[in-house]
């Protein structure tokens, strides 16, 4: 099953891209809330490149990784992803109030599909925040 979450983000789509792609960016708008925060962040832009994050627990208590290959990159449009079994796609979507980072992944099935649906949601709604605070909006 497929879950899609999505922001709009009233910024260039220049700046959204280097905030999506760019790991000390990532390093601050990477966590679903605040008591976590992602400690390490590598990005090879590129089919067949690599990424990943560490995401940690700011009380030290738990952390993981999340890390894949890119399948699929177009520039300032989308971004395709395999991670694990499982894919991610992501689009950039220029709109009248913005961009609309839009986000499909499948789900998994440790936990239910809306607790999934609410982290992901939550760290796209932190990444539009940190665009904002990048352009000074």
């Amino acid at each position: 099953m497929n879950i899609t979450v999505e922001t709009t983000i009233a910024a260039p789509i220049e700046t959204i891209w280097q905030a999506w792609t760019t790991p000390e960016d990532i390093k601050q708008w990477n966590a679903a809330s605040s008591d976590w925060h992602t400690t390490q962040a590598s990005v090879d832009l590129r089919v067949g490149g690599t990424f990943s994050s560490r995401m940690e627990a700011k009380d030290g208590s738990m952390g993981f990784d999340f890390a894949g290959v890119y399948t699929k990159v177009e520039k300032h449009r989308l971004i395709e992803a395999a991670f694990g079994e499982r894919t991610l796609k992501v689009e950039f979507v220029p709109g009248p109030n913005g961009v609309t980072v839009r986000e499909t992944f499948e789900a998994e099935k440790t936990h239910p599909e809306e607790q999934q649906r609410a982290g992901w949601q939550a760290i796209l709604d932190n990444f539009g925040r940190h665009v904002l605070r990048k352009q000074g909006g």
